[in-house]
């Protein structure tokens, strides 16, 4: 790493307001105290360090160990905080999966997004950095939401502003999606929203572009959403005066997709997987100067099989139907996630191999998960 970027980040990484950071050595139980959201002393459960070190993602998030000893007490902080947002028990009281979820993958993976953005601003040499743009690949159901959602929410308690968008919010109109579907007759991959071809690629770009340019107080850019349930599920976009917006200067962008970073392949390799991937792997072609030339920074969340979306989506329309909402039938779910899998057998190879289109070294996480959600033992070694 260049000088003056380690030390930028030694200067100003650990901001946060812990009350206490704790001392010690590792393989030692370290006591520490932070603040909850209330101002009232929380203390780390014993054995919390231990855990945390036991972690899979602490390597690849660039985490030493005595990291998690002088600053147990952040940890703690944090850790209740995500506690509080997901409905949790007080993090003495978590139920292990609950523990680990917080401490062993969303807080890691929040600190390596921390460092980026670091990273980022110190590379600016000390003036005016635009947002960072932390690209999210990760497969449907994998959880990617929650996770966005916790990052946000801890750059809040951290005093940043993070912006959250996902390319599902950039489909197109309802009458745009017809006229794909219209132009590519019998081509299932095409006849509703979801692949490269379906979106709205310059609303994106501006709203990227919109975002980076959100250095100030004065800024305030509009987000798009689009609403899945009209058209009786076909989606169209949301009525603009009902979107969202993020006042600036915003410090972070997370960006989120389940197809962002993938890169086109040869024609023949897409023929070979099938036939109607052809126009599919046409349409990605504009994605990579589109969309991914905006990302500083990306996450991968990486599966051993794709079709773990198949009993992710199920078990979700399943839940869905047991509290009485409305829900796919089981048919359905394999009808609806069988468009997706050309992409994920042709994409997805090069996408852990090689990265997302835009990676850089150092610039790159990729965290594996299983069947469960949760990080496997044994993480991939890095590919930059």
């Amino acid at each position: 790493m260049i000088p003056a970027i380690s030390a930028f980040i030694k200067k100003h990484l650990g901001g946060g307001s812990s009350s206490a950071a704790a001392g010690g050595k590792a393989g030692s139980t370290v006591a520490a105290t932070a603040a909850d959201g209330g101002g009232a002393a929380v203390e780390a459960p014993a054995g919390l360090a231990e855990f945390i070190r036991a972690s899979p993602l602490l390597p690849s998030c660039g985490i030493p160990d005595e990291q998690v000893d002088t600053e147990l007490g952040r940890w703690v902080e944090l850790g209740a905080q995500v506690a509080r947002n997901l409905g949790f028990p007080a993090i003495d009281r978590l139920e292990p999966a609950q523990k680990r979820r917080i401490f062993q993958y969303y807080l890691p993976v929040f600190f390596w997004c921390e460092r980026q953005l670091l990273q980022h601003r110190a590379a600016a040499g000390g003036g005016a950095a635009p947002p960072l743009v932390l690209g999210i690949s990760a497969p449907q159901g994998c959880g990617k939401t929650t996770l966005c959602e916790q990052l946000e929410a801890l750059f809040a308690h951290t005093g940043r502003t993070a912006a959250s968008i996902s390319i599902d919010d950039f489909y197109l109109t309802h009458a745009g999606q017809q006229a794909v579907a219209a132009a590519h007759p019998g081509n299932p991959l095409l006849q509703m929203r979801g692949n490269a071809g379906s979106h709205d690629v310059a609303l994106g770009t501006g709203t990227l572009r919109a975002l980076r340019g959100a250095t100030s107080a004065a800024t305030r850019v509009p987000i798009p959403r689009y609403d899945k349930s009209a058209f009786s599920g076909q989606g169209d976009r949301a009525d603009p005066a009902a979107w969202p917006s993020v006042a600036g200067p915003v410090d972070v962008v997370l960006f989120e997709g389940w197809m962002l970073g993938f890169a086109p392949v040869e024609d023949e390799a897409a023929a070979a997987v099938g036939p109607n991937l052809a126009p599919v792997n046409a349409f990605l072609r504009s994605y990579k100067k589109a969309w991914d030339s905006f990302v500083d920074s990306w996450l991968v969340v990486r599966v051993a099989q794709p079709d773990y979306a198949y009993r992710w989506r199920l078990q979700a329309e399943q839940a869905m139907r047991a509290s009485g909402r409305p829900a796919m039938t089981d048919e359905q779910v394999a009808a609806f996630v069988d468009r997706f899998m050309p992409a994920y057998r042709a994409y997805l190879p090069g996408l852990y191999a090689a990265g997302p289109t835009t990676a850089r070294p150092g610039r790159l996480l990729v965290v594996q998960v299983d069947e469960g959600r949760e990080p496997v033992a044994a993480q991939p070694v890095p590919i930059m």
